[in-house]
């Protein structure tokens, strides 16, 4: 079989059409005649096919199977008419049971004719009771490209028995897959939008609406829906609950907040009652630390961790929280002895499990980071590390600890653990290390002494401590002292991030058009130009200068890693981009209450 295979691979048909003919003859499985058949079509010998289907429709009792293939057979000969003879004698000659119908229209499928398949599941429905092949025919009119008659068939079998949602669910993923030029998902979300006016009884249609404005990330209006249809039916919080999760993981965070507070206002006794109210408290810190400093409001934030934790309590279950609490605690209110406490009593609690007393722990390093009590939080890091070698945590907590070193001077002890975690199974982590090690090799191999590069660390410790003033000090030291040395981009750089930091977009431009002016062919060019984008872009509203930085990009950087979403961004600003994927409102939409 092997040896067969590799010589049908190699164009060799002469030898495979003896060993598929031998295989065939001893299991009998047509999947090996089809290949024998193949072979001597290859060969152009039409004839000594014909007589093989002759002899084996002989052995087999007319299997219409064969007749597939023999019409196969005469369209390569371009005897059309002679092959749509044999593909409808194949037609006739099929039992009236659903395995012979599956197996014929797969065999028409194999070989691409799906007009034929498609017949073949039409006579089905009409001979067969109950059996509509809805499931097959879409699979069929996907082949053939006609969506509208997919869509319908699909709709038919939600209709039908809505335990289907999860096969139409994936089917659909298919479908958009094979979707060129991204027009599929309005297609479908009009007939869908059409169904559920027509027959709003099948609630399946509305939870297939929901699913396929969660694909498009637009949570807004999936929870909009997901709402409607609870106050319509009930039982939605499940779906409300992990629709606010897919939310906050996709930078959803405005929508996860409505969808907890949605759950929190329907009262105690609510199954998902104590998880919105954790879950909307991690949004609303996720939103403080995301706002420029001067619209933080650190008290306010605070009332509302003390208010959330008089609801949930301090249990096992809150450990995410009171992580995230600490270091709001210790970074943002200097309350570094409250926070340290805080995390101490929280790993004290009976039942904690080993991985989660390890993050309260990885917390408690980086706090110490914060207190300048660097060799306590390396002891805690190594503690870590020892107990979670095979998970990600351990990863993480290696590359913080690679990045104390960094911190502390020792570059060349730093840039060694960074090179192993360059491996690290987790993406996010690899890059990090691999874009923490280049920068470190690039620039202590230029220099004799790593003065500059030293200080430019200690800059950097200051950035995690949030100490914002001391660090641009620390770079301007860095600019006057060094001023021909290979960092003043990455000074720059770190500069723009640090007034982007507290909302200063204007001033920030002129730090990354230094860069893009300057030091256009460093490595920090198409990261200045492409930040430079999305400042003018989404912060300052000069949408012309946006998009031509973009339309640099792909042409200056075209192996950067922005391209694609450079070349996305222009499309969208030149209105190239359809209107449903630029979050556009729906034409119309169904009220499911």
């Amino acid at each position: 079989m092997q040896l067969a295979n590799q010589y049908y691979r190699s164009q060799d048909f002469e030898k495979a059409a003896v060993l598929y003919q031998e295989i065939y003859a001893s299991s009998g499985s047509l999947h090996y005649f089809n290949l024998y058949l193949n072979c001597l079509i290859e060969m152009g010998n039409f004839e000594q096919a014909e007589k093989d289907i002759e002899k084996q429709l002989r052995k087999r009792n007319n299997d219409p199977y064969l007749y597939v293939q023999w019409g196969y057979l005469l369209k390569q000969q371009n005897l059309l008419e002679a092959a749509t003879e044999k593909f409808d004698q194949a037609i006739q000659l099929v039992s009236n049971n659903k395995t012979d119908y599956i197996q014929l229209a797969n065999a028409f499928l194999s070989r691409r004719e799906y007009e034929f398949a498609q017949q073949t599941y039409q006579l089905g429905r009409n001979k067969l009771n109950n059996e509509a092949f809805h499931y097959e025919l879409a699979r069929v009119y996907l082949y053939q490209r006609n969506y509208e008659l997919m869509f319908q068939e699909y709709l038919e079998l939600l209709k039908d028995d809505e335990t289907n949602l999860g096969r139409v669910q994936s089917s659909m993923l298919t479908a958009f897959r094979m979707d060129v030029d991204n027009s599929l998902r309005d297609e479908f979300r009009t007939a869908l939008l059409r169904r559920i006016q027509q027959t709003p009884n099948v609630i399946a249609y509305n939870h297939l609406l929901i699913w396929l404005f969660v694909q498009e990330k637009r949570f807004s209006q999936a929870l909009r829906q997901s709402i409607a249809l609870d106050k319509r039916i009930g039982e939605g919080d499940g779906q409300i609950a992990n629709l606010a999760r897919v939310a906050a993981g996709n930078d959803g965070v405005d929508e996860a907040i409505r969808a907890y507070d949605y759950l929190i206002e329907k009262g105690t006794e609510g199954e998902f009652y104590q998880e919105a109210y954790s879950g909307k408290m991690q949004m609303l810190y996720r939103q403080f630390v995301d706002q420029p400093k001067e619209y933080r409001h650190s008290e306010v934030l605070k009332d509302q961790f003390e208010e959330t934790f008089k609801v949930i309590g301090f249990t096992t279950e809150t450990t995410p929280l009171v992580i995230d609490y600490a270091h709001f605690l210790a970074f943002y209110q200097n309350r570094i002895e409250e926070a340290i406490q805080l995390l101490e009593r929280q790993m004290k609690l009976g039942g904690l499990s080993v991985l989660n007393r390890d993050q309260l722990k990885n917390e408690l390093a980086d706090i110490h980071v914060l207190k300048d009590d660097l060799w306590e939080a390396i002891l805690l890091y190594s503690q870590v590390i020892d107990a979670n070698k095979n998970n990600p945590l351990g990863d993480e907590v290696k590359l913080k600890k690679a990045r104390l070193g960094y911190f502390m001077g020792n570059l060349s002890w730093a840039q060694a653990q960074l090179d192993v975690l360059k491996a690290s199974t987790s993406k996010l982590i690899a890059n990090d290390a691999l874009e923490l090690s280049v920068f470190i090799s690039n620039n202590i191999a230029l220099d004799t002494t790593t003065a500059a590069m030293e200080l430019f660390a200690k800059a950097d410790l200051y950035s995690f401590r949030n100490q914002d003033s001391l660090a641009w000090l620390t770079l301007d030291s860095i600019e006057s002292k060094y001023s021909y040395n290979s960092l003043l981009d990455d000074v720059y750089f770190r500069k723009a991030k640090a007034l982007i930091k507290q909302g200063e977009y204007n001033q920030s431009v002129g730090f990354l058009m230094k860069i893009k002016d300057e030091f256009a062919y460093d490595l920090l060019g198409d990261d200045a130009m492409f930040l430079l984008g999305e400042i003018y872009e989404t912060q300052l509203n000069k949408k012309e200068e946006a998009a031509e930085l973009f339309k640099e990009i792909l042409t200056r950087y075209p192996g950067s890693i922005y391209v694609e979403e450079a070349r996305s961004r222009y499309r969208r600003l030149r209105g190239e981009v359809p209107v449903e994927q630029q979050e556009e409102p729906l034409q119309f939409e169904p009220e499911v209450y």
